[in-house]
């Protein structure tokens, strides 16, 4: 983060930065400026950096979290995030194409160095009318993206330059810029004492004892009277009878689950009783009556 010269640091750091990297396409003296585009086209080969728009960065404007505590002491600096907007035009000799080979650079410039490093923050920063910026020692990077402008919106931008020429130019956006509050926040105050209390289970305010056997660590207190486990713990059949007077339901019910085999030769089973008796009886009288000395009804005579 850095103080409110970001702006203007941002502006001449940008400028230095096309100024230095001109060559060797350009072999000829290139002034760079940091103002609008002028009313009067100049003579010599000139390069305006404009910046025409501050605007809030969408990504960041609502992270901003409070500030002051309940008390109103400020616990943290407030930062305001920007994006910056710019308008790079180009003069030159239009019989040597001279304008289109600046702005040639200008975009191979900001394509290949796309972020401002801090020794060059730091050599913009010498200049008198920006000493204290304080950019350099900000751990957020500037960094240059091309802006996509159509027809209409260059007529608009170009329609609020009153009575200065369209020229050939490129629009560049620089972000994040980050502007810090003056206040300092109060340090927080240090501990100076620390308080441990032991309590016994089963004090208020105590933790329940972990019981035997439950893997979760929590313990579940019993129903008064009611059977338990061998950890202690009231079953659930037995408390369910001891609420509602009742048996559950899982031992008035018949038990369901029984494969459908087994049931359908039980049934078999039942069904061929009588037949096997039938049958048994039928072979004793025929035994009977195959002996010596017995009637028809089987008696001995």
């Amino acid at each position: 983060m850095s103080n409110a010269l970001a702006v203007a640091t941002v502006t001449q750091a940008l400028a230095l930065l096309i100024e230095s990297n001109l060559g060797p396409e350009i072999d000829i003296a290139v002034k760079v400026e940091t103002r609008k585009p002028p009313a009067e086209p100049p003579a010599e080969p000139t390069i305006n950096v404009f910046l025409y728009q501050v605007t809030p960065n969408a990504s960041m404007r609502h992270t901003d979290l409070p500030t002051r505590a309940s008390d109103g002491t400020l616990i943290k600096r407030p930062a305001a995030p920007l994006d910056l907007h710019y308008l790079i035009s180009a003069y030159g000799e239009e019989a040597e194409l001279v304008s289109q080979r600046l702005i040639g650079c200008v975009v191979r410039t900001l394509h290949e160095i796309p972020v401002l490093s801090q020794e060059l923050i730091e050599l913009a920063a010498e200049r008198p009318y920006l000493a204290g910026s304080d950019l350099a020692a900000s751990a957020q990077r500037v960094r240059f993206t091309p802006t996509v402008m159509d027809i209409d919106e260059t007529s608009k931008l170009w329609g609020m330059l009153h009575h200065t020429p369209y020229t050939l130019s490129v629009a560049y956006q620089a972000s994040l810029v980050l502007i810090e509050g003056r206040e300092r926040p109060v340090p927080a105050k240090p501990v100076e004492r620390r308080t441990v209390r032991a309590l016994p289970f089963g004090a208020p305010g105590a933790p329940v004892p972990p019981v035997a056997g439950d893997p979760s660590g929590a313990g579940a207190p019993s129903v008064a009277g009611a059977p338990s486990d061998a950890d202690g713990t009231a079953t659930e059949g037995a408390t369910a009878e001891k609420e509602t007077g009742t048996k559950p339901e899982s031992e008035t019910k018949p038990k369901a689950g029984a494969p459908a085999k087994k049931r359908a030769a039980s049934r078999t089973a039942t069904a061929k009783t009588p037949a096997k008796r039938a049958a048994s009886a039928s072979r004793t009288r025929t035994h009977t009556r195959g002996k010596p000395g017995a009637g028809d009804d089987g008696t001995e005579s």
